[in-house]
């Protein structure tokens, strides 16, 4: 992949016809890498024969050719035999639809009477509500006088569906200075039902932003976001669809950075974490964004939750709700963004519009998981199109470039061998500029961590169970008599492929170790599951069916508050009195964890651990002592290692571990220290903008 650049480049150094000819041979080549390069080649070729090429790669029967086709000629010149061809995709929705969107936007800008008589005119053909829209939407992206009287006229009418106006409402709300568009929000926003709410929010974007109290001006203002989870203070959705380790990470950090008592030159006065919600529950936040704290600023995305690999057409209501957020708090000074998804894409959208610097946290994501694939065999060069369609890994890899490039400051995980990994598969040399990289490990809430593990060891003392206790109780008094007594192996995370959940149970059930020991997985939203959760349990199903969990000893209650999953860990160690066993495991069978805070708050309880061989897990597991790192792609040495976890786990007879391994996170990786690091990035790069700022002014 990272070759690819040097194909295009060098198709670039020789655009000859010679060129062409063969780029355009290799599309047709069973090797989809060298095809999906090849495309990428001929968009940087200034000439008649590749531009027709491209166009006519946009109705290939590849669909990955058309994806990628519509991806790079947004770097073109407009051309007429391609907006029809792109408007079609931008109808059939998906990832090629955002990517065709993204293109006609970047050509509107040169062309907007072309694109917006184009979507017009497709408009007349098109009934379907979806498709509709997505035009609609389209349509609000062509910034000309042209395009404000089909935005009206489909906002007011009756006869369109909701999804149609919602979608003409908030594109309005991006024409500020026009008076008469005011007065059809306004009239819009009279209603009680979600298109006033929409145009309620319309009429906000149309607004200047809210002034900032003193108290907030002495400090730095930080913006920090994921948008695949609801995030709120108290994590009641933690390991819900995607609301994974992230979720509470934020959570976590966002108190952490803004906790006073901290002496420093300067502070952080508030953090500003957004996520998805809804539209009421957005325009309810933002009236609070002018306090100081850590606050929470849900961005609309009009549609029903989807997984984060299927949320790339929501980026154009991600930007306009992240801008509002930003505009709403009345600036911030620095955004934090850490994952190569639409929120990334659209908050850096935001960022360089208002001119605002970005950290950004870089780590070999997608990398490391295209890495175990292929290592797996489950990815190849003759497959990879194939798999790209649906896990757009070549989209993610170049906007981990592109973040990375165009960051003031870049954040890394601690990883055994960095320097190699982010030269090998990321293709940045972080010795090329040590200034801008700061490694910063992630850290757990120690205090949460502390309580469990003291409310699980005074039960086995004989003290009434806490409620989160008792509740696991009763998780446990449901399998049979004979499989009482057993240790638990636990694992916590979202029901993903990436986080191998259906691999940890096949490594489970298929050896010896379902005999010795029950198997509790927490997380997934099993009452309403996302098609990821589905597929995980879909697949554990055929290992262990839905009617035969308890006989086997699989325990999947769902997901649960992050409180409460600490107390379950915690009795995994200690063990619950005539139920389970003490000297329980905790395993992490992901593909790739980047660095686990799932992994460190069990270890912090004092489990033993089994956790992926490579990325963070490598730099704080010790082989044998603490835990045990292995190819978690690998079924059988899965199993190898947590055999080897629990039969070690089973023969201690003291603490001495366990405290060891306490103190391994109370040393390095507690949040209060990843926030202390991430402070003084922060003012570095604050102090580094002022100096610009100085250097223009004096010019």
């Amino acid at each position: 992949m990272r070759l690819a650049d040097e194909l295009a480049f060098e198709s670039s150094r020789d655009p000859g016809v010679r060129t062409i000819r063969v780029l355009k041979s290799t599309l047709r080549d069973d090797d989809q890498i060298a095809a999906i390069s090849a495309v990428h080649g001929l968009a940087l070729i200034s000439d008649e024969e590749a531009a027709r090429s491209l166009a006519g790669l946009l109705s290939s029967e590849r669909l990955f050719l058309r994806e990628h086709a519509a991806w790079v000629l947004g770097t073109r010149l407009p051309r007429a035999d391609s907006t029809a061809r792109l408007i079609s995709m931008i109808a059939g929705g998906g990832f090629g639809g955002m990517l065709a969107q993204r293109s006609l936007e970047q050509w509107s800008s040169g062309a907007p009477e072309q694109i917006a008589v184009g979507l017009e005119s497709a408009l007349l053909g098109v009934d379907e509500p979806g498709a509709r829209a997505r035009l609609v939407e389209t349509l609000g992206l062509v910034r000309h006088v042209i395009t404000i009287r089909p935005l009206v006229s489909i906002a007011g009418d009756r006869g369109e569906s909701e999804e149609v106006r919602i979608a003409a409402i908030a594109a309005l709300g991006q024409r500020r200075g026009d008076t008469g568009v005011a007065s059809v929000l306004i009239d819009l926003a009279m209603g009680s039902d979600i298109l006033a709410d929409v145009a309620r929010l319309s009429l906000i974007d149309l607004d200047a932003a809210l002034p900032v109290s003193d108290e907030i001006r002495d400090g730095l203002t930080v913006g920090q976001l994921f948008l695949h989870a609801d995030i709120d203070a108290d994590l009641t959705s933690a390991g819900a669809g995607d609301n994974g380790g992230i979720a509470t990470l934020l959570v976590r950090l966002g108190d952490a950075l803004v906790a006073p008592g901290r002496q420093v030159a300067t502070p952080v006065s508030r953090v500003i974490t957004m996520s998805r919600g809804s539209v009421t529950q957005a325009a309810a936040d933002l009236d609070a964004l002018g306090a100081a704290g850590h606050l929470y600023g849900r961005v609309p995305l009009l549609r029903d939750p989807v997984p984060s690999a299927a949320a790339w057409p929501l980026r154009v209501a991600a930007r306009r709700g992240i801008r509002r957020v930003l505009r709403a708090a009345g600036g911030v000074d620095m955004l934090h963004l850490r994952m190569a998804d639409v929120g990334s894409l659209a908050a850096a959208d935001v960022a360089r519009e208002l001119d605002i610097p970005v950290i950004f946290t870089v780590a070999p994501d997608p990398h490391a998981v295209i890495q175990s694939l292929d290592l797996a065999g489950r990815l190849t060069r003759e497959n990879f199109g194939d798999v790209d369609e649906s896990e757009h890994f070549w989209f993610r890899v170049r906007l981990v470039q592109q973040l990375a490039a165009n960051a003031a400051h870049t954040v890394l995980f601690p990883r055994p061998s960095l320097r190699r990994d982010m030269r090998q598969l990321v293709g940045i040399d972080i010795t090329a500029r040590p200034e801008r990289h700061t490694i910063v490990p992630e850290g757990v809430d120690l205090q949460v961590i502390d309580s469990a593990v003291a409310e699980a060891t005074a039960h086995m003392a004989g003290e009434a169970p806490s409620d989160a206790v008792r509740e696991l109780r009763g998780l446990v008094e449901e399998l049979p008599i004979e499989r009482r007594g057993l240790p638990l192996i636990v694992s916590v995370g979202r029901l993903h492929r990436v986080k191998g959940m259906a691999s940890l149970v096949s490594a489970w059930a298929q050896s010896g170790l379902h005999e010795r020991a029950n198997l509790l997985i927490v997380g997934g939203d099993l009452a309403d599951p996302s098609d990821d959760e589905r597929e995980q349990l879909d697949l554990i199903d055929t290992v262990v069916p839905a009617d035969q969990r308890a006989q086997a000893g699989l325990l999947l209650p769902g997901h649960r508050r992050n409180d409460v999953v600490a107390r379950w860990v915690a009795a995994a160690r200690t063990g619950l009195p005539g139920l389970t066993a003490p000297g329980g495991i905790y395993v992490c069978a992901s593909l790739k964890e980047e660095f686990g805070i799932a992994l460190l708050e069990a270890m912090a309880s004092g489990l033993l651990v089994v956790a992926p061989d490579g990325g963070g897990p490598a730099t704080y597991v010790v082989e044998g002592v603490t835990g045990y790192l292995t190819a978690t792609w690998d079924t059988a040495r899965l199993s190898e290692a947590m055999v080897s976890a629990l039969d070690a786990s089973l023969a201690e007879t003291d603490r001495r571990r366990a405290d060891r391994s306490h103190r391994t996170v109370e040393k390095s990786f507690t949040i209060q220290r990843m926030a202390e690091k991430l402070v003084d990035v922060y003012a570095g790069v604050a102090d580094e903008e002022l100096g610009v700022a100085s250097m223009v002014a004096g010019r």
